[in-house]
């Protein structure tokens, strides 16, 4: 298909208009299109973090596909072929959570009654329920991606190269099963490792109770323990007090009963010890405490812990910063408490402690009191039991954060269970030194977060006791002592007899059995699943099936060039990814990697669908449209790793604040193309070998142009998207709001034919490098480009205006051109400081017209600016016909004449710096300062040493400052401004004589801006015609006539009284306008 011809008159709808590039997109299929013309280039490997597609698309990922998508473009146009697959994760506790939801599934008897294959088919039918909006939603971002030839890890190959490196970690015996206090999901089911439990904790109130435990020596005096968890305390078998910290004894004079307690925390049994009744009757070391014998709590677990339980064990790990000093031990659900017993003899290494809850968290027959009650329901029976027993002393609640599941949203509680581990301990030096050989955006995210998380890394929990996810591999005997490791579908199927295997999920291999080879009978599968970060962990190597298939293109391509997530999978899938890559290879899986921050709510808070506190994305993107809302969370804080509150507002200040001038400076320039054709009978063709024009205003843009691309290949190959983005606003901003407005009259053909196609083609240029940079380099990094579909629709219409190259190749899309070359021949310092100084001027002139209320349009007499350098006069000179037109000034004086000028010194101070060095003399030169006479601070400016009243001050300790005195009486006549560089006076007296050339001024403003209004281009003529009421608007008449040739030079014409408007004329526009306070009618007609 043809681009649709764009109408500069037509109303802009960005997301419409973003419409039409998709369906250009789609007719050419431009995306395979680029990697086909790539075919052959060196391969940039990048690796995409597979999602969920149980749930919708929301901004993190928006973000986050903005992100990729624009470096994986950047590297495209800089000469690589890159391939990018979508890719979906597809197992695991997200999608196995929502059936047990809609099944109302609580454990493990309920799935085995329904059936593994039944209740995997059930998950099996919703892993892709959100495909279809991912993608649609995707595609409409702009993001290039391949949806056709994605990677699942439910599919059968991505799985069995699971398997390998499984099995390449079990042949370097890495990988072990033992009996750990993990963190556990009650609501799960399933153990979760130590990276998962920190995901989602919470503010909540718990109980906190201190409870007694009498010794058997002395059952008038008890131990005091203080818990936040009462529902560990049936499974007590013993109590923990710090070797080196003083206990004391007491008498409770109210309570007539002796309490040892920690000798500083008196607090915790009293809310005012000082006030409190109570004696002192000894005290005692820790460590002379160990082996002390105690009542246990209850009789659950005597008959089988008597002999070696229930007694005072010593250990360092205790704290004294609250509760008493004495912990009580339930090994079963503390990863200390466990630890202690067994190096106490409490417990051996391979037994279970008493574990009296099933996979729900409720409790057992073991512990028949509270039977069938979930755990934390179970605190406060407990509770009263205790009470009734005499043993709770203090029961209070404590508020704290506590860790929650991530999926189910439970409080997680920690328990021993069997799992299995991969060894992470023993490389962790290995995992630090690979990290230090990344780089990362920003840095500090890999040496702070992420490198302290490496350098207390623990063994990983790979196993989950679940059903839908890739099967553990390990075939065993009975009594564990035989193992074998499946590395490939091949392996199992000589091992088992059985063939024909095409699908490895529990359901279809956990019958297969293996013959033993030590005389054990058969083996059978542990039923043990893969944690799903093992999977995603395993995405490099089995998206390519690898080393089943593709293994010398991965070989060749890995590490990858590039990844980019959140913040928030530093302990997710960054952390699974360089543990595995470190294992198998021993080195990081990447070279370089951004981190983006987290998109939170306007508000702060995190993005909730509950409280709807956020816009729906793609209401955002089909009101305001992709590339506003790509380039609103890429220009934020959030690419340097920080948090960005999502705000509607912001993406529609995009739009008017970017794009559409950069639109409009597009039309502008399609406008004056036709005037130029109109006016010369030819087209305008751009000519990109042209000579270096002499025009100032020329040179300086194609060199903050060049300026740019060469920021631009410097800093991608940095991977720094915060320095691009800034930059590449200054240049809309230089080119809409400098180059444009200074140079309408030489775009409109005043100095000549061959003046006006410089000054075109020079235009054509800059928007050409906007677009270009914008399309794949500036926005590169982000995602794949910051703004693909304007850039797209632009430069369909550029396009025309291009020659004809037949070894140009494919340039239907703006995204098939490479990204330009630096042309040093642009490259001018000497220009673009000159320009930057007279910028200073314009601003610091503009600002003293705001404050004096003086509009640009009201003609002023005289600018006087000073500069000690003549060298920054000259620099700005030639440039006083452009600072003449823009500030609306008659004539400008510079000089480097102080005195001529009244130019007079200054100093400030930062008086809480210099208060440090002088101390008690501060005072003495704070009053002083303001009265030392301008001869002898400009003299401090070149000496570096000064007195003020009498302390003696160098370099450093003051800021100079130039500023203007203007003559006594003479304050209503100038005003002045400086930027402490440049000093600028203006008489701001209105003129009488200048009056008429602002209301002629004001009469050709109202003129142009009903043309736009009436959808005029600027060939188009037409008659003006103005009609006042009589007795009013003589002094806007007369301005007009007495200002003709600047009225004719800029509308083309005089305005006419409407009674000169034959009949037969055609009134294109008529609206009443105000001028100095004079309403009057002004119309456009057609003879």
């Amino acid at each position: 298909m043809s681009f649709p011809e764009h109408d500069i008159s037509a109303p802009f709808n960005f997301p419409k208009e973003e419409e039409k590039v998709l369906a250009f997109w789609r007719e050419i299929d431009a995306f395979r299109t680029s990697l086909r013309l790539s075919e052959g280039r060196p391969e940039y490997s990048f690796y995409d973090g597979p999602p969920f597609a149980t749930g919708l698309p929301h901004y993190g990922h928006l973000l986050a596909g903005t992100i990729k998508d624009i470096v994986t473009r950047h590297a495209h146009v800089s000469g690589f072929h890159v391939s990018r697959r979508f890719g979906w994760d597809t197992h695991g506790l997200p999608v196995e959570h929502e059936i047990d939801k809609r099944l109302g599934i609580t454990g493990k008897d309920d799935v085995l009654a329904m059936g593994i294959d039944k209740y995997n088919e059930e998950c099996r039918s919703i892993v892709m329920r959100y495909s279809g909006e991912w993608r649609s939603t995707v595609e409409r971002m702009g993001r290039w991606i391949d949806f056709d030839d994605d990677y699942k890890t439910l599919n059968t190959s991505f799985m069995e190269s699971v398997w390998w490196v499984f099995g390449q970690l079990f042949e370097k015996k890495l990988v072990y099963r033992g009996l750990r206090v993990m963190p556990y999901s009650t609501g799960c089911t399933t153990p979760l490792s130590n990276f998962e439990a920190g995901q989602a904790y919470k503010d909540v109130n718990d109980p906190a109770v201190t409870v007694a435990f009498p010794l058997v020596d002395d059952p008038k005096t008890s131990l005091l323990a203080w818990t936040t968890t009462p529902w560990t305390l049936p499974s007590n078998l013993a109590l923990c007090v710090h070797p080196d910290y003083i206990y004391v004894k007491i008498h409770d004079i109210e309570r007539d009963q002796n309490f040892i307690i920690h000798e500083n925390l008196l607090r915790t049994l009293y809310k005012d010890p000082k006030k409190a009744k109570f004696k002192k009757l000894a005290q005692f070391q820790g460590s002379d405490m160990k082996d002390w014998r105690y009542v246990p709590l209850f009789e659950y677990f005597t008959e089988k812990f008597e002999d070696k339980a229930f007694k005072v064990l010593v250990d360092t790990y205790v704290t004294d910063s609250d509760g008493t000093g004495i912990v009580h031990q339930a090994p079963a659900f503390g990863e200390d408490d466990h630890r202690i017993a067994i190096s106490h003899g409490v417990l051996r290494p391979d037994e279970m402690p008493p574990c009296p809850i099933d996979d729900k968290g409720c409790f057992t027959s073991e512990v028949p009191d509270f039977q069938g009650q979930h755990v934390k329901a179970a605190d406060s029976p407990i509770q009263k039991a205790l009470k009734a027993k005499g043993r709770l002393i203090v029961q209070s609640t404590l508020k704290h954060s506590y860790p929650f599941c991530w999926r189910s949203g439970t409080p997680l509680i920690y328990r021993a269970i069997p799992v299995w581990f991969v060894k992470v301990t023993p490389i962790v030096d290995q995992l630090v030194a690979n990290n230090e050989q990344t780089r990362w955006v920003p840095q500090s995210v890999g040496d702070n977060r992420f490198g302290n998380w490496l350098a207390n890394a623990r063994d990983w929990n790979i196993s989950r006791n679940r059903y839908w996810g890739t099967p553990i591999p390990l075939w065993v005997s009975e009594d564990y002592e035989e193992i074998v490791a499946i590395s490939s579908v091949k392996e199992l199927e000589e091992r088992s007899g059985v063939t024909g295997i095409t699908d490895l999920h529990r359901d279809k291999i956990d019958h297969i059995t293996i013959p033993s080879e030590q005389g054990k009978g058969v083996l059978r599968r542990i039923d043990e699943v893969f944690d799903c970060w093992f999977e995603s962990g395993s995405m490099p190597y089995a998206q390519a099936h690898y080393p089943f298939e593709n293994k010398e293109k991965f070989e060749a391509t890995f590490p990858a060039d590039f990844v980019s997530e959140g913040i928030d999978q530093t302990r997710g899938w960054f952390y699974t990814l360089l543990v595995l890559s470190t294992h198998l290879f021993g080195t990081a899986p990447w070279k370089n990697l951004i981190v983006n921050g987290l998109v939170l709510a306007a508000d702060g808070k995190k993005m909730s669908k509950s409280l709807k506190n956020y816009p729906d994305p793609n209401l955002i993107i089909d009101q305001y449209g992709a590339d506003a809302t790509r380039m609103f969370l890429v220009n934020s804080p959030i690419v340097r790793g920080d948090n960005l509150r999502f705000r509607e507002e912001g993406v529609r200040e995009v739009i008017s604040r970017v794009l559409l001038p950069w639109l409009n400076s597009f039309r502008f320039f399609l406008g004056h193309a036709a005037l130029y054709k109109k006016v010369h009978g030819e087209e305008f063709v751009y000519n990109a070998q042209a000579h270096v024009p002499n025009n100032v205003m020329d040179r300086w843009i194609l060199a903050r142009c060049q300026s740019l691309i060469k920021l631009v290949r410097e800093e991608m190959a940095a991977y720094r998207l915060y320095t691009i983005i800034p930059r590449l606003l200054d240049l809309i901003d230089e080119l809409t709001n400098w180059y444009i407005r200074f140079n309408r009259k030489r775009l409109k053909g005043e100095d000549g034919k061959e003046d006006t196609y410089d000054a075109l083609n020079t235009l054509f240029e800059a928007l050409f490098t906007l677009c270009k940079t914008m399309a794949r380099s500036s926005f590169f990094s982000c995602g794949s480009s910051y703004t693909p579909f304007l850039t797209e629709n632009l430069y369909q219409s550029l396009r025309r205006f291009i020659p004809e190259d037949p070894s140009a190749g494919d340039v239907r899309s703006i995204h098939f051109l490479s990204f330009p070359e630096v042309k040093d021949a642009y490259f001018d310092e000497d220009i673009e400081r000159q320009v930057k100084r007279m910028q200073a001027v314009i601003d610091l002139t503009r600002n003293i017209r705001e404050r004096n209320n003086l509009s640009l349009k009201v003609p002023m007499k005289e600018l006087l600016v000073f500069h000690a350098d003549p060298a920054f006069l000259a620099d700005i000179q030639p440039l006083e016909r452009y600072i003449k037109s823009e500030l609306n000034v008659r004539d400008i004086i510079f000089t480097s004449e102080e005195e001529k000028s009244g130019v007079k010194y200054k100093a400030v101070a930062d008086w809480g710096v210099l208060g440090k060095k002088l101390r008690k003399d501060l005072g003495r030169v704070r009053n002083a300062l303001p009265q030392v006479p301008s001869a002898d601070i400009k003299a401090y400016v070149e000496t570096g040493k000064i007195s003020v009243d009498g302390i003696e001050l160098v370099e450093g300790d003051l800021t100079v400052q130039r500023y203007l005195e203007l003559p006594e009486g003479s304050e209503g006549k100038y005003a002045t401004h400086t930027d402490n560089d440049v000093v600028v006076r203006l008489e701001i007296q209105i003129h009488a004589d200048l009056q008429n050339e602002w209301l002629a001024r004001e009469v050709t403003n109202r003129v142009q801006k009903l043309r736009k209004k009436a959808g005029l281009q600027a060939v188009d003529e037409v008659d003006v015609f103005y009609a006042f009421t009589e007795g009013t608007g003589a002094e806007i008449v007369t301005a007009i006539q007495e200002c003709k040739e600047l009225v004719a030079k800029t509308i083309g014409g005089l305005p006419l009284d409407v009674k000169e408007r034959k009949a037969a004329a055609k009134v294109l526009i008529e609206e009443e306008q105000e001028i100095a306070d004079v309403k009057f009618l002004l119309s456009l007609a057609r003879s």
